[in-house]
């Protein structure tokens, strides 16, 4: 399966698809020690991130999200890559400074289409997501 979409954050990575069906908040729902999801009641609540291709339909809160995303680059807990449905600013941002390849907007709905343990290939540079298995 091949899926085109949008080029935000370019790169290149492969890696276990980890999908949630609800919006992701950085700052407070992610531990950038850990990596794991720590909102209380969230569709992937209890899962590391850290090293997965994480699928989400968008971000949500607060601009400091941006920078959690940056410490968990740092720190060696952050994503592979994250394909969105649709990115807003946040995670935009927090991508650009971590350096995390970034897709949006595909041709099929990457939240319906893409499941868990699926492993993706990431091409950001050209705003390809390929299922390897």
């Amino acid at each position: 399966m091949r899926l085109r979409g949008r080029r935000v954050v370019g790169g290149y990575a492969e890696g276990e698809a980890l999908v949630s069906s609800d919006p992701v908040s950085f700052y407070g729902g992610v531990d950038p020690e850990t990596g794991v999801v720590v909102e209380k009641g969230h569709a992937v609540e209890g899962e590391c991130i850290s090293g997965k291709v994480f699928v989400f339909p968008t971000g949500k809160g607060s601009t400091v999200g941006s920078y959690v995303i940056y410490r968990m680059k740092k720190l060696g807990t952050a994503p592979a890559a994250i394909v969105n449905r649709e990115t807003e600013a946040i995670i935009a941002t927090g991508c650009v400074i971590a350096g995390i390849p970034l897709v949006d907007k595909l041709d099929t709905d990457p939240v319906e289409t893409l499941n868990d343990g699926m492993l993706l290939r990431i091409r950001a540079d050209e705003g390809i997501v390929e299922a390897l298995d």
